[in-house]
């Protein structure tokens, strides 16, 4: 996002004075019958999401057969796209959107400041940890991935396979890796921040002399893997690697020696929703067992959910070194780490 939509954040700071004061946050909430005809009623919900498309519209699916009568029309971006769209809409007195989502956890933050979102909290969040559902009901993390190196396994034998992040910086390497870019996605922004907090700028300053193809979503690097434009993805979501895999490309996964960076994935409502109730609703489906259960076993994600099960080949938790994560001071960094990243990528 530019200069002048973060700016947006300071005459939110404004808003926020002229938006309602919560004292408490909401109390839980379960799914009614009431809330169901008064969803129906509405007949839609709009939900703009950085999810990959495929799973997006498998959710949509999923949340059309279980109430029928209600729509989901679907608006696929990267987060900070849809920071600077929402932003903007607003800007413009547009209230489009019902349900907004993104990888990059520091938006919600900043969205939370402006008054941006509705409280609203599920009964099912009161199983999340704490650390992963607002205090004041505004948004929550309905998913979370990881962002390791993937590796097309037709393209490098097994002995020759990086095992950390300092491996990239070998210069067998060079122009044979892919990575997507802060500017457009928010998990980029997210790995992006706990790396450099890890490693430091250096590493991305010497990372970047390595001809690396830069494209824009976190979802489009373990693709070009998988058609073997590439040998290495030093980025790209976890759960597309994954469905790539599954769907029969020859990739595998990495989980770096120095840690690996944690993407949770947060929901809230926006505040003047055209279609509240619906909103609701699919803030309340999206956080349900079976929601997340599809969205563990279908998209490979992982889930906050204790019900639920992993499938029996995906790498566990405690197996893996993670890199943590801190949006408040992720949200103060924001544009630090984009202008550095574009004057070590040459973007």
């Amino acid at each position: 996002m530019d200069l002048l939509l973060r700016a947006g954040a300071v005459a939110g700071a404004v808003a926020l004075m002229l938006s309602p004061v919560h004292a408490a946050p909401p109390a839980p909430s379960t799914v009614t019958p009431e809330l169901i005809a008064a969803a129906t009623k509405e007949g839609k919900v709009v939900f703009y999401s950085a999810i990959d498309l495929k799973v997006t519209q498998g959710l949509a699916r999923l949340f059309e057969k279980k109430y029928p009568g209600i729509k989901v029309q679907v608006e696929r971006s990267g987060s900070e796209r849809i920071f600077q769209r929402v932003s903007q809409e607003r800007a413009n007195n547009i209230f489009a959107v019902d349900v907004i989502d993104g990888s990059d956890q520091a938006l919600f933050v900043t969205w939370k400041k402006q008054g941006v979102l509705e409280p609203y909290l599920p009964a099912e969040l009161l199983k999340w940890p704490a650390d992963q559902r607002d205090p004041d009901g505004m948004y929550a993390s309905v998913r979370y991935t990881l962002m390791p190196i993937g590796v097309n396994s037709k393209l490098v034998k097994p002995e020759d396979m990086p095992k950390s992040w300092a491996d990239l910086l070998d210069p067998k390497w060079s122009g044979k890796m892919v990575k997507a870019h802060p500017g457009y996605s928010g998990g980029i922004v997210t790995s992006t921040f706990q790396l450099s907090n890890a490693l430091g700028w250096e590493y991305f300053e010497k990372l970047g002399k390595q001809k690396v193809l830069q494209v824009q979503s976190a979802t489009e690097p373990p693709k070009k893997l998988s058609l073997g434009e590439r040998a290495v993805s030093a980025d790209g979501l976890e759960y597309v690697h994954l469905l790539m895999k599954e769907e029969g490309a020859p990739i595998t996964l990495v989980y770096p020696t120095e840690g690996t960076p944690f993407i949770p994935g947060s929901q809230g409502i926006a505040t003047k929703a055209p279609n509240p109730n619906a909103a609701k609703l699919f803030m309340s489906f999206m956080v349900s067992q079976e929601t997340q259960q599809y969205l563990a076993d279908a998209a490979g994600l992982r889930s906050f959910h204790p019900d639920v099960k992993l499938k029996a080949d995906r790498v566990p938790l405690n197996a893996i070194k993670l890199l943590p994560s801190d949006p408040e001071k992720q949200e103060a960094a924001t544009e630090e780490i984009k202008k550095k990243y574009s004057q070590y990528f040459g973007i």
